[in-house]
């Protein structure tokens, strides 16, 4: 295994992490068990199918979505979980357009009445919404408001996102199973024996899956690989932070956005890094560093 990582426990937030707790149907108990921690009673999940994670628009010219994780409940509903490392300016609008594909999806041939199954965002994101700083709570629940009422329009579009770097709460102060989920998710990979909080069954499972040292050699080279990925985009987001945010990544400027990611190919950052960074789709990534070439 490659030496620089020391971690007794997998990060979580790279993506064979992500998907190796969350998205194998081996470790279906392990999704479920957060999908409730967070629904927080909204609504109980006993079961759950795997969908496909790759969805392509209505037509050829369409983007497509490539979801972390993608399911859906005995009861027809559809939930996407998200894990995103880096701010992006579009964000937002991305988690939108990603939760119109389980919503179009559901269009049935012939005579249809339009109803629709709940669709579910979760957003696991490692960052922290711009205007939303001074706020300590991690956890955003969205959904269709009228603004006059101030009552819920429409109940089957939800968008949940946890700010993680605002969860801070200690082992003693865990007291909900979300409380231990978001600790979890939150200090995995800094834990070196498992917390006399977290004596729940589903978290034996976790830390049996999340030990680096049960893994075959494919999947150490697969981690490591994922690892090494998670870490440049760490030290993307730490260079253009010292060189401030609003210099490093404007966006919104053309001559900007060559700027950056001329560095960040100095650096050896590949083109999908890149792009995740930026936020920028991964065609203008790869068409701009052929103009470099």
């Amino acid at each position: 295994m490659n030496t620089e990582i020391k971690d007794k426990y997998i990060n979580p937030y790279t993506d064979f992490g992500f998907k190796k707790l969350f998205g194998t149907d081996i470790n279906k108990e392990l999704l479920i068990s957060f999908l409730n921690a967070v629904f927080n009673g909204e609504q109980i999940i006993t079961d759950l199918q795997y969908r496909n994670n790759e969805h392509l628009g209505t037509c050829c010219d369409e983007r497509k979505a490539i979801f972390d994780v993608y399911c859906e409940t005995e009861r027809g509903e559809k939930i996407i979980v998200e894990m995103q490392n880096a701010a992006q300016q579009y964000f937002k609008d991305r988690s939108v357009y990603y939760a119109t594909f389980p919503i179009q999806e559901q269009a049935k041939p012939g005579d249809w009445n339009f109803e629709l199954k709940h669709v579910y965002t979760i957003g696991i994101i490692n960052f922290t919404f711009e205007n939303e700083a001074t706020d300590n709570n991690p956890r955003h629940h969205v959904q269709l408001l009228d603004t006059c009422t101030h009552k819920v329009f429409y109940d089957k579009l939800t968008f949940i996102y946890l700010e993680m770097p605002k969860f801070n709460k200690t082992e003693d102060e865990l007291v909900s199973m979300y409380d231990k989920w978001l600790y979890v998710l939150r200090n995995l990979s800094r834990l070196q024996e498992r917390p006399r909080a977290l004596q729940e069954r589903v978290f034996t499972r976790l830390f049996e899956q999340a030990e680096i040292a049960k893994y075959s050699p494919a999947e150490l080279r697969n981690y490591e690989i994922s690892f090494k990925a998670y870490r440049d985009l760490c030290n993307i987001v730490d260079y253009t932070s010292s060189e401030s945010l609003a210099k490093g990544i404007e966006i919104g400027t053309h001559n900007t956005q060559q700027s950056n990611i001329q560095r960040m190919h100095a650096m050896n950052m590949s083109a999908e890094t890149i792009a995740c960074a930026l936020g920028m789709p991964i065609e203008e990534v790869k068409a701009a560093l052929h103009n470099l070439l």
